[in-house]
């Protein structure tokens, strides 16, 4: 699992983007100012930094400088399309740049192509849930030594599922998170039906609990 650091002080931007973070697979780390990321950057190993430029206590470039010679890939957050911190950033080796407001899915984007770029998606990736395994990198999904064919739609539910593992996730939250390969969002009732062959497909493996009113639950 990817390991990512996440450097920024405004919360409601911080928590939606942890929650997709995680919903994608990766292992992200919070930190709201420069002083905590320090701390979090001399303990741990980090593949990604997403960095926001204008901080607390300093500016993302503080942070940059501190991940030099890490191997750490970094992706500036901006308020201001500024040329100059453009410059600047990929001066200091940044990988990428993107300006707030952003598009979730188009940072997910970046971040995936980020890590590719720099080697860190070439290793394989697993995930588990119930009897099922999961090969990130591959794209495929095994119970026990059977390979099983999703679509691409079904795919990226049990990925949402394997990465909340005993979470129960609202109906909202996983819709937040899911959409077909025209980016369109999945309806409620489209849900419903790939959740039903998802189970179908999966059999025992995996049991994915209803529950009414609310959402799903995978042990």
């Amino acid at each position: 699992m990817k390991q990512i650091l996440l450097v920024e002080d405004d919360v409601m931007i911080a928590s939606g983007l942890v929650y997709a973070l995680e919903n994608e697979g990766y292992a992200p780390t919070h930190c709201k100012d420069i002083d905590t990321a320090f701390s979090e950057i001399i303990t741990n190993k980090f593949d990604l930094a997403i960095l926001d430029m204008q901080l607390p206590d300093g500016t993302g470039f503080d942070i940059s400088q501190k991940l030099k010679n890490t191997g750490t890939a970094i992706i500036f957050l901006t308020i201001v399309d500024d040329e100059n911190k453009i410059v600047r950033a990929f001066d200091d080796g940044a990988a990428d740049y993107i300006t707030k407001p952003f598009r979730l899915r188009e940072l997910l984007a970046r971040v995936k192509r980020t890590l590719k770029a720099s080697g860190g998606a070439d290793k394989p990736e697993l995930l588990f849930v119930g009897n099922v395994n999961i090969d990130t990198t591959a794209g495929k999904v095994f119970v026990g030594t059977r390979q099983v064919d999703l679509t691409a739609l079904e795919y990226r539910l049990l990925l949402i599922f394997a990465s909340n593992k005993s979470r129960l996730l609202t109906r909202t939250q996983i819709l937040e998170n899911i959409w077909d390969y025209g980016e369109h969002f999945v309806e409620d009732n489209t849900l419903t039906v790939y959740v039903k062959r998802l189970r179908e497909k999966l059999g025992d493996a995996v049991k994915i609990e209803t529950v009414r009113g609310i959402g799903y639950r995978v042990d």
